[in-house]
């Protein structure tokens, strides 16, 4: 939907302030058949089994839509998509920088060579492990672009990344016109020079920033999704560098890092310089049947007591909903203020702001803040360890929630399990490495 009348939109079309083009392009094969093929302009889907035909009341023919951004809103193949084509704007080169902390000799190190990356419109991959301080060494890039007038977008796969990061960005930047843009996000007035967007909502855009920078790179569904990576080239100007940022890269990226020539700036430590918390196994048996039938299990009852004990806010990680859901009525009898959170929640925000403020002692959750959460002296505990939701990126991510504050530098990160699978070793000795590479620049 345009934020504009249809008078304004006409206007601007006839002044070729607009161009228009159709939201699924259709190809005929070049041969007798003459088959079909779609593309969707919005989201760069070519994936055939994800276009509908319907009958449309508005055109009243056969119409196609896209499945795979519907949940953006149905665009069909006689609507049509708007792309700026009038001046280009001159975006302010005065911005206020408020930002009084300071960088260790590594963040410093990586600070600079970021910079020198985008100057030279160069992609980078920033390497870091989780509390190292990745969204502080992205600032002065940020102030860099913004003092040359350029506009800059950080993506990033999650929803509660965006939520995390938009008011330390808008702190850091206060005079700067800034959006953020996620499912259910409030009108914002302005053209935007800085945008704080999930990945997913880059589909709105095409040849527009200047700079591109994916935080959290490697977490789903960035990784998973073709068009969530088409939709970071489409966004940006041919010659815009995109800048990486992750604490566990996938093979596939640190290929492409190595193959293509990027920038590469790795920190294996946090800025406090404590060791990352390294998780501990506990066996949980038959977790699962015990919850069905109505009962915790033992060990996690004194787990949660104890955290209630000492005042110690938690995060309790389950590999479903289902589960988590069965379970949350069993966490209120320890305390009644013991909610659960997950994707779909729409009160998702206000529960994790009030763990934050601790008007709750703890959250259940699923993976979904397994990033993009910093809370001091937050303890973890997995449910099901051995769950194949529980990749071992996904456990780094989650242990990096605990002793992310200088003044709590240590916590529990407990691996409960049915039994011990190799993702959960492999999260384990990545974290033991990275803590040897750390104490090896000491």
């Amino acid at each position: 939907m345009a934020p504009f009348s249809q008078e304004k939109i006409d206007k601007y079309i006839e002044k070729s302030y607009f161009k228009e083009k159709p939201a699924i392009a259709i190809k005929f094969a070049n041969d007798w058949l003459r088959r079909k093929t779609y593309f969707c302009n919005r989201c760069h889907n070519s994936n055939q089994q994800e276009f509908v035909e319907f009958e449309c009341a508005r055109c009243e023919t056969i119409c196609v839509y896209c499945r795979h951004c519907i949940n953006m809103g149905r665009m069909s193949s006689c609507t049509g998509l708007l792309l700026w084509n009038g001046p280009i704007p001159n975006f302010s080169k005065k911005h206020v920088f408020n930002w009084e902390g300071s960088f260790t000799p590594l963040q410093q190190k990586a600070s600079e060579e970021l910079k020198g990356s985008i100057i030279q419109k160069r992609n980078h991959l920033l390497h870091a492990v989780t509390g190292a301080g990745k969204t502080e060494i992205l600032f002065p890039a940020v102030y860099h672009c913004l003092k040359e007038g350029l506009r800059v977008c950080v993506a990033t796969p999650r929803t509660d990344v965006v939520l995390e990061l938009f008011p330390r960005f808008q702190k850091v930047f206060p005079n700067t016109i800034f959006h953020a843009y996620y499912g259910n996000a409030p009108k914002q007035s302005g053209l935007a020079q800085l945008v704080l967007a999930t990945t997913h909502q880059l589909y709105r855009f095409e040849n527009t920033f200047d700079v591109v920078i994916v935080d959290e790179a490697d977490a789903f569904p960035y990784t998973f999704d073709k068009t969530l990576q088409k939709a970071v080239i489409k966004v940006k100007k041919d010659d815009a560098p995109i800048a990486l940022v992750t604490a566990t890269p996938s093979a596939e990226i640190l290929y492409k890092v190595k193959k293509e020539g990027w920038g590469y700036s790795f920190i294996p430590k946090r800025y406090h310089g404590y060791p990352l918390p390294v998780p501990r196994y506990e066996p949980l048996w038959f977790y699962e049947k015990q919850i069905n039938k109505g009962r915790l299990p033992k060990k996690l009852i004194k787990w949660v007591e104890e955290r209630l004990k000492r005042d110690e806010p938690f995060l309790i990680f389950f590999p479903t909903i289902g589960l988590m859901e069965k379970a949350t009525p069993l966490f209120r009898n320890l305390h009644e203020n013991i909610v659960s959170v997950h994707a779909e929640d729409p009160k998702r925000k206000e529960k994790v702001l009030k763990l934050r403020k601790g008007e709750v002692p703890g959250l259940l959750t699923t993976t979904i803040l397994e990033r993009g959460i910093t809370i001091k002296n937050l303890q973890v505990a997995v449910v099901g360890a051995e769950s194949k939701i529980f990749t071992s990126s996904a456990l780094i991510q989650i242990s990096g929630r605990v002793g992310r504050n200088a003044n709590f530098p240590k916590g529990d990160i407990v691996f409960f399990h049915h039994g011990i699978t190799v993702e959960m070793d492999a999260a384990r000795m990545e974290i033991t490495r990275l803590n040897k590479k750390g104490m090896a620049l000491v």
